[in-house]
């Protein structure tokens, strides 16, 4: 029922009847009476911000949601296409936030997060990135998520291009509607493993160009680029000093090829590069809501300015069992890896023996992306699969596999699929995938 309401609530006043004192209902503090305003509903709408029209809810949100409601009729649905690993927090991480609760660690934090925790991020840094940073230049938010709001927001304005090579993870297009900045997108192909060359770098770039937004390893393709692929994007950048560079280096740990590269190993351009990461993928903390920045100190300040009027400082206890992810054995984080390229395997293995789909074997992240155009215009009798979310939506009601398809990424050709499930699930869900494929004629 499509209705407003209007919410009322009762409180204590020594002018009532006792009979009619809140204590007197089995609510105690208040009462809550509903009525019904249909009227009201569309008055109420166009009062909405005009801010709500110009981005989209996240495709990977909406597929999940579909997928519960699904399962809810009693249908064994197998999930895709959320990027959520399935194992849980270490148990050494657990343990640093019982000991944060015990020790009374529950009141505000800093808005940029506790001293001790941007002194970690930065002990990461030099560890794994051989990056000197300071705590002034690390901001820690609720999730990178929110890391990447703060910095588009703190150096977007109005009219400004924001460069992002497709495929691309589904927000970075929203967050720079919202910003009422300009997205541009470069295509790239599967042939190039789903990188932008410095040709088609350097073709992007105009007088309005304010920032480029990349990740690697890459959600949803798995490029991941190599210390000379980020140098020859250097060469184009040292030439356009206006723009910005924001690198998502969330997947960093989820690496099949080799050794992390982050284009900040540029000494030259490491005032203009904003690292985003964050503890959900690596340390499977996707619940702690705990994601980082490493910038410049003017563009480290600017998010704090944003961020202490949106949310301030994030959760205390996540911060404290973000020190001890950070900076103790990271074992438990390889060997989730190492699980993670055995289910690739299993993945590319089953993808390979199904007819009609093209796939990149992803080096990084926990994803494949492949090209499955060549079922667009068949049917089942049924249903006619025109585009990717129509194959996707085909899986879902037949096959009852949740999947995302490439639209929200910027590639209507290709669909997403996680493999950041169970091998049992995998491959269930890939035997599903093939058989409901062999009906589209």
């Amino acid at each position: 029922m499509n209705s407003t309401y209007l919410q009322l609530t009762i409180h204590y006043s020594p002018s009532l009847p006792k009979a009619l004192q809140p204590q007197s209902f089995s609510f105690f503090a208040k009462i809550l009476i509903l009525i019904p305003l249909p009227r009201l509903t569309k008055k109420y709408m166009q009062q909405l911000s005009s801010i709500l029209s110009r981005f989209s809810e996240p495709e990977t949100l909406k597929m999940a949601k579909l997928g519960r409601e699904l399962r809810a009729k009693g249908i064994d649905v197998i999930d895709l296409s959320l990027g959520e690993p399935d194992f849980d927090t270490p148990q050494h991480i657990k343990d640093a936030a019982k000991k944060a609760i015990d020790d009374n660690w529950s009141h505000y934090t800093p808005v940029p997060g506790f001293l001790d925790l941007r002194e970690a991020i930065c002990t990461k840094f030099k560890r794994d990135n051989n990056l000197d940073y300071k705590p002034e230049n690390i901001v820690a938010s609720t999730g990178a998520k929110q890391s990447l709001a703060n910095v588009i927001l703190a150096l977007v304005d109005e009219g400004e291009e924001v460069i992002i090579p497709t495929p691309y993870w589904v927000t970075y297009s929203e967050l720079v509607k919202i910003a009422k900045g300009k997205v541009v997108q470069v295509d790239t192909t599967m042939e190039n493993e789903f990188k932008i060359s410095p040709a088609q770098l350097e073709a992007a770039i105009t007088d309005k160009t304010k920032l480029f937004l990349f990740s690697s390893p890459c959600n949803p393709s798995g490029s991941v680029y190599s210390k000379e692929e980020l140098e020859a994007l250097a060469v184009v950048f040292r030439k356009h000093p206006q723009v910005f560079i924001i690198s998502d280096e969330i997947y960093e740990y989820i690496n099949f090829i080799g050794k992390h590269e982050s284009i900040a190993q540029f000494a030259d351009l490491k005032e203009r590069i904003i690292i985003v990461n964050g503890l959900s993928k690596g340390f499977a903390m996707t619940g702690w809501r705990l994601g980082y920045i490493a910038a410049s100190v003017e563009v480290a300040k600017a998010c704090e300015k944003l961020q202490g009027q949106f949310t301030s400082g994030t959760n205390s206890i996540a911060q404290k069992a973000a020190v001890t992810a950070l900076t103790t054995d990271l074992k438990p984080s390889f060997e989730m890896v190492d699980e993670f390229t055995k289910r690739k395997k299993i993945t590319m293995d089953l993808v390979k023996d199904i007819p009609g789909i093209k796939c990149f074997e992803p080096q990084g992240a926990f994803y494949i992306f492949p090209d499955v155009s060549s079922y667009y215009g068949k049917s089942d009798g049924q249903t006619i699969v025109s585009n990717s979310a129509d194959f996707s939506m085909y899986l879902l009601n037949n096959a009852h596999v949740s999947s995302v398809m490439g639209d929200a990424f910027g590639d209507p050709k290709c669909v997403r699929f996680s493999f950041a499930n169970s091998a049992e699930n995998i491959q269930r869900a890939w035997a599903r995938i093939k058989e409901s494929l062999a009906k589209l004629k």
